[in-house]
């Protein structure tokens, strides 16, 4: 095998890698997932259970949230609690902290 196949090899078998990486990264967090039942994440605020979350206001969403890792415009952006997972840009759980 010659060196430039072997670098054309290598360098498909890393695109495909990351092809993979990036498209679990894309996957949206399920309210059902257990973590996010534990933590109490609605994909729209609208939906927080005001009863077992008192200190929830209409203002917080994931958005606005210290973690959440999207732009401004997205739709959905990764959080580090949901570990490649998308959240909601206007969803909320009981994590949420204000930026700074």
């Amino acid at each position: 095998m010659s060196l430039p196949r072997r670098i054309f090899l290598m360098t498909v078998a890393a695109s495909g890698a990351a092809v993979a990486l990036n498209a679990q990264a894309q996957t949206a967090l399920d309210e059902k997932d257990p973590l996010a039942m534990g933590l109490g994440y609605v994909a729209d605020a609208k939906k927080v259970d005001t009863k077992k979350y008192p200190k929830f206001t209409a203002a917080q969403k994931c958005d606005n949230c210290a973690l959440y890792q999207g732009k401004p415009a997205d739709k959905a952006g990764l959080c580090p609690l949901f570990a490649g997972k998308q959240v909601s840009a206007i969803g909320w759980c009981s994590a949420w902290n204000a930026k700074p």
